[in-house]
Order: structure tokens, then sequence, then C-alpha cells
């Protein structure tokens, strides 16, 4: 069984040395210049079929460059979902393919328990749906989900922006222009994944001065949801040109929202969810 798993992997995709004794995500040339921690030994690898789930056939999946070194078995869940949420939205793990936890553990050097709960916390998020006595299947969706998604982040965040816009002082804003910058130079780069971030991270800051957490927490959700790929379509069929001129909308909001410009905030709120929309 370990044999069958172990041939499904591409070592031809930066994630053939996730199972090194670097860590996942950690190339194996640097090795020796991770600490060694004595009090917390590697979690033991399981490659065997866990519950009854198969371990052949399976598409390959890289292990996503952010994660590190496990050290902590409290830290290892997280790790891993991050991971796999990264994977998710740059189009690594593709619509309509499963996925086992053991296989997925191995290449991430880690044993089955923590992969298997980041991907229930996905299924739970409505990424991926479980099947039963195989693993975990990617969620196939499509343009007019995607479209659902911008009508209703729109319903919510541009009353609350516009709102803000009349209540929170210029130098707040101003506060959140490093964001903004950072989401223009991770559009540049070219990574969905980095930029999914970093658009997020935007977006909640935004949101964040409403003073309401439900409603950052829901918002956040949405944006997620927007986020997972499309089928034919890679994730959420944004190039590298639509991710830089998304980008730059935030920087232009900003500019609007020190300004109280009211018709333009509302104008670029709905032009950025439009485009999202349209990308599918």
């Amino acid at each position: 069984m370990k044999q069958g798993a172990q041939g499904s992997a591409d070592t031809g995709t930066p994630w053939a040395a996730a199972g090194s004794a670097a860590g996942p995500g950690v190339p194996a040339g640097r090795a020796q210049a991770q600490p060694q921690v004595q009090s917390q030994p590697r979690v033991p690898q399981q490659a065997g079929a866990v519950r009854g789930e198969h371990t052949h056939g399976e598409p390959p999946v890289p292990v996503a460059p952010r994660v590190r070194p496990v050290v902590q078995r409290a830290s290892v869940r997280g790790q891993i979902l991050d991971a796999l949420r990264a994977a998710l939205v740059a189009g690594d793990l593709r619509p309509g393919a499963v996925y086992s936890a053991p296989v997925l553990g191995e290449r991430f050097g880690v044993s089955a328990t923590p992969v298997r709960e980041a991907m229930q916390q996905l299924a739970l998020e409505g990424a991926v749906e479980v099947v039963p006595n195989r693993g975990f299947r990617v969620v196939e969706r499509g343009v007019r989900e995607l479209a659902e998604l911008a009508e209703v982040r729109a319903l919510i965040e541009v009353p609350v922006m516009l709102r803000l816009a009349r209540t929170v002082p210029a130098e707040c804003w101003a506060e959140l222009r490093p964001l903004a910058e950072a989401t223009v130079r991770a559009a540049s780069s070219g990574c969905r994944a980095t930029y999914a971030e970093s658009d997020r991270g935007f977006h909640r800051a935004v949101l964040s001065l409403s003073g309401n957490g439900q409603l950052v927490q829901i918002a956040e959700d949405l944006h997620r949801r927007a986020q997972w790929p499309l089928v034919g379509g890679g994730p959420a069929g944004r190039g590298r040109a639509d991710l830089v001129a998304d980008a730059h909308e935030h920087m232009a909001l900003l500019d609007a929202l020190v300004a109280r410009d009211l018709d333009v905030v509302r104008a670029l709120v709905g032009e950025h969810f439009a485009g999202a929309a349209a990308a599918g």
C-alpha cells in the first residue's frame, strides 16, 4: 500500500521534497539549519490506508511552501490547513479530484490525523466533500456560484464601507495604506495564493473598523469561498494582470475613503466585486 502511495507523487513539482526530515515545504539543503527540538519528536507517518481510505491513483499534490517544520503537535493542524488552503487557491488541489489523508500526510511529512482534521475543516467551509472509504473530493464550482458570492459580498460590504467613509478619520485610513501596498506587491508576484491572503487581509482590516466581529467573520468566509478554483478555469480564472488591476483598486479605494467621496467609494467597491464575478 505504501509503495502505491509513493508512486503517485509528482517529483516534478515543488512538493516533491515534502516528506524530507526538514519538514514540509523546507528545501532538503536547508535541513541541517533547522533547530533540533528534542522534547517534541516528529509525528510518525501513516502511509497505509486509514479508516478505509484508498491511497492509489490520486493526483499529485504539492506541499505549499508556507508550511514550516512541525515542532508542536498543537500547531500541525493549523499549518496543514494553511497549506491546503494555499494549494486550493493556487489550483494544485484540482476540482473533482479525490485526495486521501494518508497520502497527503506522507507528502507533508506528518501523520494522517492532522491532515484529516484540516480536510474536515475545509469540508465544513464547503471547499471539499467527504467521499466514504476514499478521502475528500474538491468541490466543483461554476461561474454562477462565483457571481452569487460577489453579489452577497457587495450587499454586505458596500453599505458598511459607505458608513465607514462618513465616520472614520483620515488618519485611520492612512494606517491601512501599507496593507494596500502589500496587495500590489503580492499581485505583481503572480502568486495567486499570496495575493489571496493579502487581499483578504486588506478587506478584513477595512471591515474591522466597523467594530462588528460577526460581520468581519462572515465577510471573510464569503471572500475565501470566492477565491476557490473554478471548473476548467483555474483559481477563479484570474491572471497576473487581473490581480494587479484588482490590487490597484485597493489604493484608489483608500484615497476615496480619505477624501470621504461617497460616490467614488460606491463605484469602486461595486466595480471591485463586479470584476471578481466576471473573472470566472
